[in-house]
């Protein structure tokens, strides 16, 4: 396994539509986490299913069953970040203050927003033959935490302060496999999201005056957002269910894929590692070479997006850097970016046609030929 390309790719997946351009809060950004999205399971059932509290994979091996299976789930864990304000005129001890979208403190803008953490669920190595005969589950929680940091003018006043607050999340991980041929295994892997809710607001719905789009964003801080599975297997190999052997292609047309998609990643021809992503996906998807990092949007034309960057005034740029540190790392980069890094974004040759000659010679036609063989374009190629 190359683990530099799937790691890359994992980043993309984790990442992609995290916060939008222009990067600022706006009504784009407004509609955020909905790659992923495994929901508690009383909201879901409130919400008829509509948002999913389990996510199901389901691939083929083929291997003897002394191989084992290693499992990895990923996801956000959000966390909200409220800005206040202290009361005018504030009393000495600074215990008022009320909530307020933005606040600037020393020329510095701080903005209400919902941050994530990155978090990761391992199971341990497991035998493909025992998993066929005892399904394995394993359960995992991360606790709510809270945090309060003061905002001072430079004379020391408390003018504000910023509030993190994370609720729990707990899930659990089903794993099985089934005997479908001689060496050949089908393995189902079952994420669902167990948190209870506690006063139960955010599972009947919106409090009153309140609407669905509020208990959801609620939801939201006890969901496992832009969830995906990296599967890797030891002593065997995973068949590519967008393109099986025909021998075996009753069995992969019988696999039931939940809320993601399994393809093979890392270098062509390798077959160790899977990964079931909530975005379509075809098999061993790289990042292009030519792009710079991320830009939390792999399925757009990095130039375009790139560009655009470097349109935004001074004041939006201060806007957008108040968001949080992964958009101010983002305007930095793209900023320092030489003349040679942007003419790279626009001019490339993909690929080869029959007669030896090169089949595309600028992006805006690759990614039109991309178009019209029903492919992906962008950064994600």
């Amino acid at each position: 396994m190359n683990q530099e390309i799937v790691d890359k790719i994992v980043a993309a997946v984790l990442y992609e539509g995290y916060v939008l351009y222009p990067y600022r809060p706006s009504v784009k950004n407004h509609h955020r986490w909905t790659f992923g999205g495994i929901y508690p399971r009383a909201y879901s059932e409130k919400q008829h299913g509509s948002d999913p509290w389990t996510m199901q994979t389901q691939c083929l091996i083929c291997a003897s069953a002394g191989a084992t299976v290693q499992i990895r789930s990923r996801f956000l864990h959000l966390m909200m970040r409220h800005v206040e304000r202290a009361c005018d005129p504030a009393p000495s001890n600074s215990a008022c203050f009320e909530p307020v979208p933005s606040l600037q403190v020393q020329g510095q803008i701080f903005q209400t927003w919902q941050e994530a953490v990155e978090r990761e669920v391992t199971l341990e190595e497991m035998n493909l033959g025992q998993l066929s005969s005892a399904p394995q589950t394993r359960t995992f929680s991360f606790p709510a935490s809270s945090e309060t940091v003061g905002l001072r003018e430079s004379d020391g006043r408390i003018v504000g302060r910023i509030i993190r607050r994370q609720r729990q999340i707990d899930g659990a991980i089903e794993v099985s496999a089934e005997k479908k041929a001689p060496d050949l295994y089908m393995l189902t892997v079952r994420l669902s999201n167990l948190t209870a809710l506690g006063d139960g607001a955010a599972a009947d719905g919106p409090s009153p005056g309140g609407n669905r789009s509020e208990a959801r964003d609620d939801a939201l801080l006890h969901a496992l957002v832009s969830t995906h599975a990296i599967l890797g297997v030891r002593n065997g190999a995973f068949v590519s269910l967008t393109d099986p052997p025909p021998e075996i292609r009753e069995h992969a047309s019988a696999c039931v894929n939940v809320g993601c998609w399994p393809v093979l990643v890392g270098e062509a021809g390798e077959t160790d590692t899977m990964l079931a992503s909530p975005i379509i996906l075809y098999d061993y998807p790289q990042v292009a070479p030519e792009s710079p990092g991320d830009l939390f949007d792999g399925l757009e034309i990095d130039e375009i997006l790139t560009l655009r960057i470097l349109t935004l005034t001074d004041e939006e740029k201060r806007q957008a850097s108040a968001v949080d540190s992964r958009v101010r790392d983002l305007l930095s980069r793209t900023s320092a970016l030489a003349s040679e890094q942007l003419f790279s974004l626009h001019g490339m040759v993909r690929g080869v046609g029959a007669t030896g000659q090169p089949a595309v010679t600028g992006r805006g036609e690759y990614h039109a030929a991309l178009a019209e063989r029903g492919e992906p374009t962008g950064a994600l190629t």
